[in-house]
């Protein structure tokens, strides 16, 4: 009997160690909560999204860049001046892992050692997150493209002027989350790592920072107008007499964005995003637009709209791609006797060649 219940002990002892050794080997090993963190962000759906198939890149670009400021007065004499350096296009070579891409522009136009003149922006393109991060330092390249004085003063002799009395200074990030990121791809429209396979669009909200500084020499431009207009008459609004404006911006935004698959290997791309921003901004009048009103109206904190524009077209077999990107920023302030409107951006055209096929393209092939 003893020994009878030991062979029963020992075949039950065996059958548990099996059916634990079945068992671990059904069930999958356990996912490190890094790759499931990286894997949420880039799950897509197969059916609407087309995954890169290659690792490296090569590419050519062309990037033109734009700037636009508006200074305005208002008040009853109401007035503006809208300020834009010469637009520059520069061109390039670039060399691509992946999503990361790393290479440098040249300034067909001219090449000005003398102008301190600084861009900066960088984008962020995954399936369910994305970033933008931008800094731009003005030069002394401004040219004066629109003039209002009020009343029926005929200010056309002042338009293309040079003007290095002003000066901007922008630096900023956004963070945005797209919900349907499983089937509409940012990715595809700018920056290439997939391919959109069916038409489909998705909301996005986001956070975003902005840091604004104007510096403008409203004496100078003062000079100019006498000398250009030649009349003495004519004064700048006293809202206009600053020296400078800070202010930071704190936003939510809401957007919408729409990819078209037009026709095979072809994309339209398009998205708009509004902002509800909160600007807190502290300036310092000159000493003759000091004279004429209290300094407490430009120590301000107030709200207003701002927006962000993507627009894209690109053709993309997986192996050769190229199109054109364009994004545009427009950031608003306005109060009682004071308006500032600032619109820049840039236009992306580029061909590239994708090589080094990822492992699991690399099988794929070989069994064809």
């Amino acid at each position: 009997m003893r020994k009878l219940l030991l062979v029963i002990l020992c075949m039950v002892s065996l059958g548990l160690q099996a059916q634990d050794s079945i068992s671990a080997i059904q069930q999958p090993k356990k996912k490190s909560w890094l790759r499931r963190v990286v894997e949420g962000f880039t799950y897509i759906d197969t059916n609407y999204v087309e995954p890169q198939h290659y690792d490296w890149s090569v590419m050519v670009q062309g990037i033109y860049n734009y700037d636009y400021y508006r200074l305005s007065s208002v008040t009853e004499n109401h007035q503006s001046i809208t300020f834009a350096p010469t637009p520059a296009l520069k061109v390039g070579p670039y060399f691509g892992w992946r999503w990361a891409f790393f290479g440098y522009t040249f300034d067909l136009r001219h090449v000005d050692l003398s102008s301190n003149s600084k861009k900066f922006d960088f984008s962020f393109y995954s399936a369910q997150i994305g970033a933008d991060i931008y800094y731009r330092r003005t030069g002394s390249d401004y040219k004066i493209r629109n003039v209002k004085l009020g009343g029926n003063i005929d200010a056309d002799a002042l338009e293309n002027a040079s003007f290095d009395g002003i000066n901007v200074g922008i630096t900023g990030v956004n963070v945005y989350y797209i919900f349907n990121h499983k089937r509409f791809s940012y990715p595809a429209a700018f920056n290439q790592s997939s391919c959109q396979k069916l038409s489909c669009g998705s909301w996005m909200v986001g956070l975003g920072y902005l840091r604004n500084s104007i510096e403008f020499d409203a004496d100078r431009l003062q000079r100019l107008i006498d000398e250009r207009l030649g009349r003495q008459d004519i004064q700048l609004d006293s809202a206009l007499m600053f020296n400078s404006v800070k202010y930071h911006d704190i936003n939510v935004s809401v957007g919408y964005g729409y990819n078209w698959v037009f026709a095979r290997n072809w994309l339209l791309a398009g998205s708009l995003s509004l902002a509800l921003a909160y600007k807190k901004t502290y300036s310092e009048l000159s000493e003759e637009g000091s004279k004429r009103f209290n300094i407490r109206d430009f120590n301000i904190s107030n709200v207003n709209i701002d927006g962000v524009g993507r627009f894209g077209l690109v053709w993309n077999n997986t192996r050769w791609y190229a199109g054109l990107s364009a994004i545009v920023r427009a950031y608003n302030y306005k109060k009682e006797r004071f308006a500032a409107n600032n619109i820049f951006g840039s236009l992306n055209i580029y061909a590239g060649y994708n090589f080094g096929a990822k492992k699991e393209y690399r099988k794929k092939k070989t069994k064809k």
